[in-house]
């Protein structure tokens, strides 16, 4: 088990970015021939993007240090009280929980060049119906959670709706990881108020990227998630075996403060969640149960980690306190439930 409070700059990346890591090159990666590709397999430059985000935002690692102190203040008040805490200030100057429903609002914005790319309304729905499923414990496959394991299997109690959706065609093929798609100056889409919104660009990002989150403690002009248009919901314009929605489940898991399963490291590596087992890597694919890693058995399950979507299908409750923290008096995404 792990929980140990450790300078952000070591183990965390203020963004993610999941592509695919295998021998395909990028010309068959283009969106219109995207069927023809089989063999997809997740990977992050996790601590390349953060390096990219300290060199531009010189407050960034304070900011995330404080997100950070107050998740572990946030912690040990919930097992203080065995998470019951009464509502109400308790005098000790701990953080508040926010113990109701959360309920975020969500906009998305379309930025293609291909028809495929301009993705349908029912595409779209589909994809907030795998976020209210996944971080509701609704979704079926919630079942599936190996014994060891099921008692922690956790809902988080947030409601994705659907705020608005915005279109916009472009003569870009593909837009990388610098953020040029969240600036209507740069030819994409300027966010909507990221104190309410939880802002989605769908977009082809290129060299066969995913998507990738900005975690709470960035830029509000860039807060949000980004995700390739045939990774996004679970039926139309979709790239097997990233076909089922957890694309967008695993980043807005970031968006959540939620570090990769395996705390982007080796077995000494932290997630900051004590209920999560260590590991020494990520997993792919979908793999047997055990899976042993760090003398432990992997929660390879976890949404957080890096297998196949159909292979993932629960987060933790320490993740769930973990992610409770941000909407608890003075978190970092408070706003969203006042």
């Amino acid at each position: 088990m792990k929980k140990q409070l450790l300078s952000i700059v070591a183990l965390a990346a203020i963004v993610f970015s999941c592509s695919e890591d295998n021998a395909v090159n990028n010309e068959s990666l283009a969106l219109d021939k995207v069927e023809e590709v089989v063999a997809f397999k997740r990977n992050c430059g996790a601590m390349e993007a953060l390096n990219s985000q300290l060199e531009n935002n010189p407050t960034l690692e304070a900011s995330m240090n404080a997100i950070e102190k107050h998740a572990y203040e946030y912690e040990n008040y919930m097992l203080a009280h065995k998470g019951k805490p009464p509502k109400g200030d308790d005098g000790t100057g701990n953080p508040t929980p926010y113990t109701g429903s959360i309920s975020i609002p969500v906009v998305v914005h379309v930025i293609y060049n291909t028809s495929n790319e301009n993705i349908s309304a029912s595409q779209i729905q589909s994809q907030i119906d795998v976020l209210n499923e996944d971080y509701n414990a609704s979704n079926a496959d919630f079942s599936n959670i190996p014994s060891e394991f099921a008692a922690l299997g956790s809902d988080t109690d947030i409601q994705f709706t659907l705020a608005d959706v915005t279109r916009k065609q472009t003569s870009k093929t593909s837009w990388g990881t610098n953020n040029a798609m969240k600036y209507a100056s740069q030819g994409g889409v300027d966010a909507w108020d990221s104190t309410t919104y939880l802002n989605i660009w769908v977009c082809n990002i290129g060299g066969g990227i995913l998507g990738y989150a900005q975690f709470p403690g960035g830029s509000a002009i860039t807060d949000g998630v980004v995700v390739g248009p045939n990774f996004f919901g679970r039926t139309g314009f979709l790239s097997a075996p990233f076909d089922k929605g957890r694309t967008l489940t695993h980043e807005v898991g970031h968006w959540l403060n939620l570090r990769h399963i395996w705390g982007d490291g080796r077995c000494r590596a932290d997630d900051y969640v004590s209920d999560t087992p260590s590991s020494d890597g990520p997993n792919y694919g979908c793999p047997s149960y055990p899976t042993v890693n760090c003398r432990t058995n992997d929660m390879t399950m976890n949404y957080m980690d890096y297998v196949d979507d159909a292979c993932m299908y629960m987060f933790s409750e320490g993740q769930n306190t973990r992610i409770r923290a941000l909407f608890a008096s003075g978190g970092a995404r408070e706003s969203f439930v006042n």
